[in-house]
Formats: C-alpha cells, sequence, structure tokens
C-alpha cells in the first residue's frame, strides 16, 4: 500500500472532525439523534419486487421518519445497487434531514456474475472509495469505475459478509476499505448476514488497517447475545441494531433487553439504533408496513421507561465514528 497523500489526512492531523453528509459538512453536535441504518432508493438482484426507486416516495418516508424526532441518517446503499446521491440529496433537502451516504462495495450475492464489481483489483476500489469520499459521486449508480463524479460526496465506507463466511470478492472489498479509510479517515460499516463472523470481520477488517473503534458491525443484534455482544463492544467495535419489527424471529422486548444487558456490561456508548426496512412492502409511501417512522417512535417508547440509557443509542456515538473533512 502507498503512502498517504498529505491532503487526505490533513483534517485528521488537524483533529478538525466533520460529518461529511449529502449537503456538505457538519460538526458532529449538529447530528441529533440518528437512525445509522437505512436506504431510501436501492435495488438488487436479490430484493426483486422490493425496488426503492421513487424519489417522491422515498422523499415522504423520510419526512415520516423526521416528525418522530430522529434528525440524522445513514443510507447504506451501495455502488452498484441503485445508489442514487443526487436523488438522496434531494430528500435531505426536503426532509430537513442530515443524511450521510456510502461508498463501498454490499456482500458477494448482491452482484451477478457478470458484474464489473467482480473484476475489479483492490486498489482500483480503493480509488473509487476515496474518490467518492473526497471528490464526489457518479449522479446516479456506479455502471463501472471510471465515470465522472458529482459533488455530492460519501461519508462512510460499506463492506460486507456472507452468513459464516468470507469470500475472496469480499475480502478484496474489506483490503479496499482498509486503504480508503486509511487515507481518508471515513469509518467502515460491515453487514453481518444474520449476525454471524462478527469476531472474524473485525479481524479482517483490523488487518486490512481499520481499528475496531472505527467500525459499525450492522445487523449483530439479528444473534441477540449479549454476552458476544458485551466483548465486541469491549474491543472497541460499534454495534448496529438495526432489526427491530422482524416479529417472525423475535419481539422487539428481546433486542431491547440485549441492548440493556450489554449497556450494563459496559457497552452503552458502543450501540446505534437504525431500522434498516430497505423493502418497498415495508415502506408505507410504497402502500406497505410498518414504514421507517416504527423504529423512531419504537426508541421513543423505550426512552419512556428507561430515560437515562435509552436516549443515548444513536445519538450521540455516531459522531465518534466519522469522517473527517477532506
Amino acid at each position: 500500500m502507498r503512502e498517504s497523500h498529505p491532503k487526505e489526512v490533513a483534517a485528521q492531523r488537524s483533529g478538525d472532525k466533520k460529518v461529511r453528509t449529502v449537503l456538505g459538512d457538519i460538526d458532529p453536535r449538529e447530528l441529533g439523534k440518528t437512525d445509522v441504518h437505512e436506504h431510501l432508493l436501492m435495488r438488487s438482484p436479490l430484493l426483486r419486487g422490493e425496488e426503492l426507486d421513487d424519489r417522491e416516495k422515498s422523499t415522504q418516508e423520510a419526512v415520516e421518519l423526521r416528525q418522530t424526532g430522529i434528525e440524522a441518517l445513514v443510507e447504506l446503499t451501495t455502488i452498484g445497487l441503485g445508489r442514487d446521491p443526487r436523488g438522496v440529496a434531494d430528500i435531505a433537502t426536503q426532509s430537513g434531514l442530515h443524511i450521510v451516504l456510502a461508498t463501498g462495495i454490499h456482500r458477494e450475492a448482491h452482484y451477478p456474475p457478470e458484474h464489473w464489481v467482480r473484476r475489479t483489483a483492490p486498489e482500483e476500489l480503493a480509488e473509487l472509495f476515496i474518490r467518492d469520499i473526497t471528490e464526489g459521486c457518479e449522479g446516479a449508480d456506479y455502471s463501472g469505475p471510471r465515470e465522472q463524479p458529482a459533488r455530492i460526496r460519501a461519508g462512510i465506507i460499506k463492506a460486507g459478509a456472507g452468513y459464516w463466511s468470507i469470500s475472496p470478492l469480499e475480502r478484496r472489498v474489506f483490503e479496499a476499505a482498509g486503504e480508503a479509510h486509511r487515507r481518508t479517515d471515513a469509518p467502515v460499516a460491515c453487514h453481518l448476514e444474520l449476525g454471524t463472523a462478527a469476531w472474524e470481520v473485525l479481524e479482517a477488517l483490523e488487518a486490512a488497517g481499520v481499528a475496531p473503534d472505527r467500525i459499525m458491525l450492522a445487523h449483530v443484534d439479528r444473534n441477540p447475545d449479549p454476552g458476544l455482544h458485551a466483548e465486541l463492544a469491549a474491543a472497541g467495535a460499534y454495534l448496529g441494531y438495526d432489526g427491530m419489527a422482524r416479529f417472525k424471529y423475535w419481539p422487539d422486548s428481546v433486542l431491547l433487553d440485549c441492548l440493556l444487558r450489554v449497556a450494563s456490561q459496559g457497552g452503552a456508548d458502543r450501540l446505534l439504533l437504525g431500522g434498516d426496512v430497505a423493502r418497498s412492502t415495508a415502506f408505507r409511501s410504497y402502500g406497505g408496513l410498518p414504514g421507517m417512522a416504527y423504529s423512531g417512535r419504537r426508541r421513543h417508547r423505550a426512552a419512556g421507561d428507561r430515560r437515562p440509557l435509552a436516549t443515548r443509542p444513536g445519538a450521540d456515538n455516531p459522531t465518534r465514528p466519522s469522517p473527517a473533512s477532506t
């Protein structure tokens, strides 16, 4: 790996941390209550018929989330899956939400055999991620790694792993994410399939140059094991609790109890809340249920009984694994 360019790390050295949103850099204290995992505009071969491709409807969904008291969200749609930087910027303007956009590549299963991502070297992926963060993203979605950027910049890098597996492609993405993180200080979020392979993902990302305290493990609550979560938090990782309203697995009370037990074991400052609704059949604005606002309302209900703790997750914490201004 080559040495970092001085301009890419200047903000890190200055200590002047900023959160990079689609409408510009802001002070972390401006974020407010944050939903750390959502998708506003997205499509994937794995979710045919569930496309989020209507800007007007997705804007209405974001407005309803904002009305619950949520002030910011992290939009974790990756390259190649219908990511729409200009559309997300429009939604931010109309909804009043601070929105952080992702760069990166999801787990391998989302990309068909012929997709260009599968043929791209980690060095080239890293350059693409860095350009998304420092210069700007393509106006719609990439069909290849050399399209002209817009001035809407990403603020977080996303990777993904499979069910108890990390494929060669996913490891190349980890390598690219590590290089991009090292040169921009942007944090890394990683999809855990059903909450599996958390330690393996941490180890692989750390080997790529990403410290645990710059990593959010998304979907860790799909395996609601408070002992495991407390150990991950003690190692420095941030834990993404984004599985509420999935009653076919368990009631929300299971996740809330898990969260509280992790907090009681010293992990309160590592807990992050999100919704990850991600399907048109679950967006109220598209005619589905329960909607993105569900997680915002659920947080307020939890806060009613457990205010000293429940108001903390997802409010202050995202300012810690946030990108430096570049």
